[in-house]
C-alpha cells in the first residue's frame, strides 16, 4: 500500500546539539536503509521548512505505523499521513 506522510519536525529550542546531532544521524541512516529496502519509495524536503513529504510502500497501516514510529526524530514530529490509490490517468 502507498501513503503519503507529511513530517514537521519541531526540535525543541533547549535540546542540547550533541543529541539533536546523534538524532540526526541516526534518522539519516534509517532512512536511507529504508529507501534501499524500497519501503520510502520518496523524500522530499519542503522549502524553506524542517519538513518532508515522503511516500511510502508497505504493506499495511500497521507496518507504516511501525516504521515512523521507530524513527529517531519520531517524538519531535508532526505526522499527517494520507493512503494513496492509483489515479486512472496515471501512465
Amino acid at each position: 500500500m502507498l501513503f503519503m506522510a507529511q513530517m514537521q519536525v519541531n526540535l525543541p529550542p533547549d535540546l542540547a546539539p550533541e543529541i539533536a546531532d546523534k538524532l540526526k544521524s541516526d534518522e539519516k541512516a534509517l532512512s536511507q536503509r529504508l529507501q534501499r529496502e524500497g519501503k520510502w519509495v520518496h523524500l522530499w524536503r519542503v522549502a524553506g521548512r524542517y519538513a518532508n513529504v515522503s511516500i511510502f510502500d508497505v504493506a499495511d497501516n500497521d507496518e507504516l505505523h511501525t516504521l515512523l514510529s521507530s524513527l529517531p526524530l519520531f517524538p519531535y514530529m508532526d505526522i499527517n499521513v494520507t493512503a494513496l490509490a492509483r489515479h486512472p490517468s496515471a501512465i
